[in-house]
C-alpha cells in the first residue's frame, strides 16, 4: 500500500491548489500524509487482526484529528453510534488498496471492498468507488493488463473510461464524490507508463489531488510496484505508528502468497 500513501504525500500541497500540468516537485514544500493514509493504514490493522474496521476508523481518526477529514466523517467519528452515514464520497476508495493487496480472489475481494466501505459509505456510489479501486489493484498485481482492467471496470460498474487526462483536464474542478474522481483517478492508472507517471497525471488534473494520486497511485503499484527512492521518502513522512504497520502488512502480504 506504499502506492497509495505515497500518491497521498505527493499530492497533498495541491488538494485546494490546483496545479493543471505533471510539472511539479515529488516531495515539495507542503507535504505530508492526510486522511488517505491514516484510513489506508487502519484498514490495513483490521485485516491483518482481523479487528472491527468501524472502531479502529474512529480510533485512528481520534488519533490523528487533523489529518484532514471531510466534516461528516469528523462528526461520526466522534459519536459513540456505528450508523454508516450513506456517503458517496471517494473515502471509501481512498482507503481501500489494501483489500486489492491481500485477498486472494476477485470475488472476496469485492465482497471485502464492499464490507469496509459499508460502515461509513453504504450509498451505491460509495460501495462501488471502492470496489472498483480495489478490483483494479487486485488485477493489476496478477498480471491483468490495462485492456483488461478498463474492460472489466467498465462493463461491472458503468465507470466511462474512454476519456483521455488531456480532455479531462481543462474543465475538470475539485470533487470528491466517487463517481465524479474514481473514473479519473483510474484513468490516470491507464494512460501511465510508470508510478510517477500515475502520480503525476492524477495531480494534474486539478481535483482533489491528493485522494486521487492515492487511488491511482495504489493501482500503479500493483502494476509497475514503487522506485525504492520514492517509497523511501513517502515513508520518511510517517510516524513510527503508521510505519510499523505498513511495514508489518508488507511482510503479512508477502507471507500470503
Amino acid at each position: 500500500m506504499i502506492g497509495a500513501i505515497a500518491g497521498d504525500i505527493i499530492g497533498s500541497p495541491f488538494e485546494f491548489k490546483p496545479h493543471k500540468s505533471v510539472d511539479f516537485p515529488l516531495f515539495g514544500p507542503g507535504c505530508r500524509f492526510t486522511d488517505d493514509t491514516v484510513l489506508t493504514v487502519a484498514l490495513a490493522e483490521a485485516i491483518m487482526h482481523d479487528k472491527d474496521y468501524c472502531q479502529l476508523l474512529k480510533q485512528y481518526g481520534r488519533t490523528y484529528p487533523n489529518a484532514g477529514y471531510g466534516g461528516t466523517f469528523v462528526k461520526w467519528m466522534m459519536l459513540e453510534s456505528t450508523e454508516p452515514y450513506f456517503s458517496f464520497g471517494n473515502g471509501s476508495a481512498m482507503r481501500t488498496s489494501p483489500v486489492g493487496f491481500y485477498y486472494k480472489t476477485l470475488e472476496e475481494v469485492l465482497a471485502k471492498a464492499e464490507v469496509y466501505a459499508n460502515v461509513t459509505h453504504n450509498h451505491p456510489e460509495g460501495l462501488k468507488g471502492a470496489q472498483a479501486t480495489a478490483a483494479a489493484v487486485f488485477m493489476a498485481r496478477n498480471g491483468g493488463s490495462k485492456e483488461d482492467i478498463r474492460r472489466y471496470i467498465t462493463e461491472t460498474f458503468g465507470y466511462n473510461l474512454t476519456r483521455t487526462c488531456d480532455q479531462i483536464r481543462p474543465s475538470y474542478q475539485f470533487d470528491v464524490t466517487c463517481q465524479g474522481s474514481v473514473p479519473e483517478a483510474i484513468i490516470c492508472f491507464l494512460e501511465s507508463t510508470d508510478f510517477e507517471s500515475a502520480v503525476r497525471l492524477a495531480v494534474s488534473l486539478g481535483g482533489d489531488s491528493d485522494t486521487q494520486a492515492c487511488i491511482a497511485g495504489g493501482i500503479a503499484e500493483a502494476m509497475y510496484g514503487v522506485p525504492e527512492w520514492i517509497a523511501e521518502k513517502a515513508l520518511g513522512y510517517l510516524d513510527e505508528e503508521l510505519l510499523t504497520v505498513q511495514q508489518v502488512f508488507l511482510s503479512f502480504c508477502e507471507e500470503g502468497l
